[in-house]
């Protein structure tokens, strides 16, 4: 029988969650905060939480020297075009490797994982020498495939772990029942793994998203998204905190929506499972 826990542990659970929670919230509270401030507040020292004097000028002129729309499209097809492809090859070759397992599977897996653990700027002079003869630097189509590579690896390993709990007797009975490979992934495997596939795709859209070391080296007007965006902000003159705050601001934003979309999403269908 399951133990009995207390009030007193539910609430220093609760309030331990909480601190740990706001913790690691904090650096963005602090840098929406600091888009709100003059310059001379942004740097004050020591420095001010809420008693200051509030002001959209930060943002004013983040719109009037850069062109928000077009870093954020290009973010947007970015991210969501290596998550795409990324998924359309991993469903697959995750598929093979917890219901077709062969000798060499958890070598292979062991060997996609190592990759992770290459230096990014190790590769980097030949594959910026590769977009340069074909002719795709500052592209986006060539970050779409650099960064699903990238990240190809743990969505292989993410959905190989989700996969492997599904009972392949379940794929046993859809051959017997004459479905075909294409229909028992499609009809069969897919629906039971939607969880394990929207965390999946979630994880890969944010890593993309983030990314800053492909996107700064291989882009320079046309594929630049908001990661370069952001690090306009930085420059010999010194950094602008208060305008670099707001630029990460506008940055964040459509994550913190999506993020809180996918929350409300994951609450509900939880909640309707339950109820189910």
């Amino acid at each position: 029988m399951a133990r009995a826990v207390t009030t007193q542990r539910k609430a220093l659970n609760t309030t331990i969650a909480w601190v740990i929670g706001l913790v690691i919230f904090f650096p963005i509270l602090w840098t929406i905060l600091t888009s709100f401030k003059t310059e001379a507040q942004a740097i004050a020292n020591p420095p001010i939480f809420l008693g200051f004097d509030w002001t959209l000028e930060n943002y004013a002129v983040v719109q009037e020297r850069s062109d928000y729309m077009r870093f954020l499209w290009n973010s947007v097809i970015i991210a969501g075009g290596s998550t795409i492809l990324g998924i359309l090859i991993a469903v697959p070759a995750a598929w093979s490797m917890a219901f077709v397992p062969s000798r060499r599977t958890k070598d292979i897996l062991l060997w996609m994982l190592s990759t992770k653990m290459l230096p990014a700027v190790g590769v980097l002079y030949p594959i910026y020498l590769i977009c340069i003869e074909l002719g795709i630097l500052d592209n986006r189509l060539a970050l779409v495939v650099i960064l699903m590579l990238i990240n190809l690896p743990i969505i292989v390993w993410m959905l190989y772990t989700y996969f492997r709990e599904i009972p392949g007797e379940i794929l046993e009975a859809a051959r017997m029942d004459g479905a075909t490979l294409k229909e028992e992934i499609l009809y069969i495997l897919t629906p039971m793994a939607v969880p394990g596939i929207a965390s999946t795709i979630l994880l890969n859209f944010i890593l993309a998203w983030n990314e800053a070391f492909w996107t700064l080296n291989l882009t320079a007007v046309n594929a630049a998204p908001l990661t370069a965006f952001i690090a306009s902000y930085s420059s010999p003159e010194g950094l602008f905190f208060a305008k670099l705050s707001a630029a990460s601001t506008m940055a964040i934003a459509p994550i913190l929506i999506l993020g809180w979309f996918s929350q409300k999403q994951l609450v509900r269908g939880l909640t309707f499972g339950a109820v189910k």
